[in-house]
């Protein structure tokens, strides 16, 4: 019997940048708004995006962000489509990606 309920990847990112982004909320809302115009509303809404604040380390630049396992792939390449956070000129990139919390954590954002 399969399940239907969906299978979480937590995709850790890191943001390259001259001068550090120390706000959180700004780099969910930058997310946030790629994902908008590249995937859409319904697009958004299959993948199940939700962007960890809390666990967004402001010195190392890193955070996470829960996605359906299935759009883990879309979310990577909204991630490399983002070029700016609150006017600072930013790369960001994937770190990897994990079935569980404690292990994106560990191994992607203190690693």
């Amino acid at each position: 019997m399969t399940s239907l309920r969906e299978r979480k990847r937590y995709l850790a990112f890191e943001i390259v940048s001259e001068s550090p982004i120390q706000d959180s909320n700004a780099v969910s809302k930058a997310i946030w708004d790629k994902a908008l115009e590249y995937l859409g509303e319904l697009g958004c809404a299959e993948a199940g995006i939700i962007t960890l604040n809390d666990k967004y380390d402001k010195e190392k630049q890193r955070g996470l962000i829960r996605v359906n396992n299935r759009s883990l792939d879309k979310m990577r390449a909204t991630l490399a489509l983002i070029e700016q956070i609150e006017g600072h000129e930013v790369i960001v990139r994937s770190r990897g990606a994990s079935g569980i919390l404690q292990k994106a954590e560990g191994k992607y954002i203190a690693g």
